[in-house]
């Protein structure tokens, strides 16, 4: 039946999530296990090797770009990253797919971290201490996600309405001026904010460049050759001819047949590169199967 494909059931579609629950109990569990460890290792010693810092990565702790993302300064602060992985995590998964989304999510973390430490360098006694937290992967999914859907609408603080470009907008300035005009807080967590302005920036670049690089990679010779010469060739010679070809494909085959043909190689597709590697001629037939279950 045409209605139990997942892509025609939006609920069921917007729900394949595992990646990014998997984000969130990740960091969870390494909160979990990082405060454990605080019991029975010295916790400057952890820090020393797992938080990011110039001086570790000056002794070769590369592995901090990653470890980094990791740990939490508190729950609030672990429970904040995974409330933003989540909400705009989901979205950006189903564009994207679970490769790209991950990749995204880790990239704009490792970048986030080369900012963070490049401010390290260069105002040592301002930003030169070690930093905690995914905040700069988190950041990338709200570049990723106002950049997929800028029209969407969120709520700021769970009150103000806000459009999801103007977020991000809100978000870099912010950003900016935290590195600009640091704040001198002695009591409180530093605001890792190039941090922050590194992953929006990695979260923007993925996918408005790298992430069309992903998707055509392991087929890059085939995949542009062909589509050229299907535009210049059948629309400018014969458009009327292909238009009735089209009709005349989607009259003749049996719903059965017309799934199984035309849209379970579509639906597969999807699963396995995100919805945007679609060709327009395939989001067409999709739609065209949407209408057929409306009618029926």
């Amino acid at each position: 039946m045409l209605e139990d494909r997942f892509y025609m059931r939006r609920g069921s579609f917007g729900t394949r999530q595992s990646a990014t629950i998997l984000l969130v109990l990740v960091n969870a569990i390494a909160f979990l296990l990082q405060n454990v460890l605080y019991h029975y290792v010295p916790r400057s010693t952890i820090d020393w090797y797992s938080a990011l810092s110039v001086d570790g990565l000056k002794h070769g702790f590369v592995w901090q770009l990653l470890s980094f993302q990791l740990m939490h300064a508190s729950l609030w602060h672990v429970a904040g990253n995974c409330y933003a992985i989540y909400l705009f995590g989901r979205d950006v998964e189903v564009a994207l797919g679970a490769k790209s989304f991950l990749t995204l999510y880790f990239s704009s973390g490792v970048v986030g971290g080369f900012f963070q430490a490049l401010t390290g360098v260069l105002l040592p006694n301002v930003f030169g201490g070690a930093v905690v937290g995914a905040s700069a992967g988190a950041f990338g999914l709200v570049a990723a996600y106002a950049l997929l859907y800028p029209d969407r609408v969120l709520l700021l603080f769970f009150i103000l309405p806000i459009r999801a470009k103007y977020l991000l907008l809100l978000e870099a300035v912010l950003a900016i001026l935290g590195i600009t005009f640091p704040a001198n807080n002695e009591l409180g967590p530093k605001v890792a904010h190039a941090a922050h302005l590194g992953g929006m920036l990695a979260g923007f670049a993925f996918v408005r460049y790298a992430v069309h690089w992903h998707f055509q990679w392991p087929q890059l010779p085939r995949a542009r050759r062909a589509p050229v010469r299907r535009l210049v060739k059948v629309p400018a010679q014969k458009p009327s001819i292909w238009a009735r070809d089209k009709e005349v494909v989607e009259e003749e085959l049996p719903p059965d047949e017309f799934l199984s043909k035309e849209v379970d190689p579509i639906l597969d597709k999807i699963s396995a590169k995100g919805i945007q590697s679609l060709t327009e001629r395939e989001r067409q037939i999709l739609e065209t199967a949407r209408t057929k279950m409306r009618k029926r």
